[in-house]
């Protein structure tokens, strides 16, 4: 029992503290052993002509999206990138609001809709709409976000290294009422791994919101897939390819409106990511190198945190004739509680300290996460939309 308790502790440290210091280490490492001429490539700013622009295809999957799809094909027609490199691809998957006709009032060469009539979630979509295209160059996005205006061209810049298949972009988060950025400790922390990950390709997946592949590397997932983004993104690795992760390639997308919308989001999210556990065997294999260490330490053990926190906190329970464990037991339940209490306070719409919301953001998203696991093992996954309000 004890030694269940420290295995289960020691690897809920290991994700959240120990591997980040292991990748910073060897990340510095790598960028000190390139050679000067090598760094300073690395490091100036990637330009292209705008003659060498490659003809680029967005593609965005919508299901009812009413109050937001108008704004943002205005944003898309209004990037700085050549027109006839561009071609948008809009798909509303059997809406049953306004939004295929607010598409459909578009009159824009390089806009393309289409409407399916019956829903049959994201992913049939996204299959149907890259048989369409003809650019070899994609860029998937979403219904509720803005993309700055060169954040295609630095998209765009990194495929004239054939090397690279894939281009993850930077998401920042705003309050809808306000415009308020609300990119928190935990997501800046996500960022900071994703930087250094794409140093030693060993990026993990990417962000639906913005993101960029080689279309002959698309494979198409099965309609029920949920998290397709890191699995379409996962695949392109799994061809041999890079996946690059660029700061300067900006979206801009609301935040959830309500915890409740959040929460339902998390275990939605909670659930998809147990799926791509179960069907990417592939990733665990050693040979990958840095691409497996990370996608264990960053992926997998974190997937699996709710489960060790249950077994640390029911083991040491079991310890208690240990006056060290009954210390350990009281600063577990002070840390629940805590969390608890964030957690109400957020529900409530009032103000905590950061640490207090930090802890209730720990709790609430590995909560979510069980969920999530308890839903892929007791439910029928399918594929079909559950929105979030905009």
């Amino acid at each position: 029992m004890e030694s269940l308790f420290w295995v289960s502790v020691t690897i809920i440290i290991y994700s959240y503290f120990i591997y980040p210091l292991v990748l910073f280490t060897f990340s510095g490492i790598k960028q000190a052993f390139s050679d000067t001429k090598y760094l300073w490539r690395r490091h100036q700013r990637r330009t292209l002509n705008i003659k060498e622009y490659p003809a680029v295809t967005v593609i965005i999957a919508a299901y009812n999206e009413e109050s937001c799809i108008k704004a943002r094909i205005e944003n898309l027609l209004s990037l700085d990138y050549p027109k006839e490199k561009l071609t948008l691809l809009i798909g509303s998957d059997g809406s049953n609001d306004q939004t295929a006709e607010i598409l459909s009032a578009f009159d824009v060469e390089n806009l393309h809709i289409h409407v399916f009539n019956t829903n049959r979630g994201k992913m049939s979509v996204l299959n149907d709409l890259v048989k369409k295209t003809i650019d070899d160059i994609i860029i998937f996005s979403d219904a509720n976000t803005h993309f700055q205006s060169d954040t295609i061209a630095q998209l765009a810049r990194h495929f004239n290294n054939d090397k690279i298949g894939a281009v993850c972009g930077e998401l920042h988060l705003v309050d809808g009422d306000t415009g308020d950025n609300k990119d928190n400790v935990y997501w800046r922390y996500e960022q900071v791994l994703k930087f250094h990950e794409s140093r030693l390709n060993a990026l993990q997946g990417a962000n639906g919101a913005i993101y960029a592949i080689r279309k002959s590397l698309f494979m198409p997932l099965p309609a029920n897939t949920i998290v397709d983004d890191f699995q379409i993104a996962m695949n392109v690795a799994k061809q041999g390819f890079r996946l690059v992760y660029d700061p300067e390639a900006i979206a801009v997308e609301e935040i959830a409106p309500n915890l409740a919308e959040e929460k339902s989001r998390r275990v939605r999210i909670g659930l998809g990511n147990y799926q791509a556990f179960f069907k990417m065997y592939w990733a665990l294999n050693p040979l990958l190198g840095w691409r497996f260490v990370a996608y264990i330490s960053h992926k997998v053990c974190r997937w699996f945190v709710p489960h060790l926190m249950l077994i640390a906190l029911i083991s040491n329970v079991l310890l208690l004739d240990s006056d060290f464990y009954q210390a350990i037991l009281a600063a577990q339940l002070i840390f629940y509680v805590t969390a608890f209490y964030g957690i109400k306070q957020q529900a409530d719409d009032k103000k905590t300290t950061t640490l207090i919301a930090l802890l209730a953001f720990f709790v609430a998203m590995n909560l979510a996460l069980m969920r999530g696991f308890i839903k892929y093992f007791s439910s029928n996954v399918q594929g079909t939309w559950q929105r979030t309000t905009r």
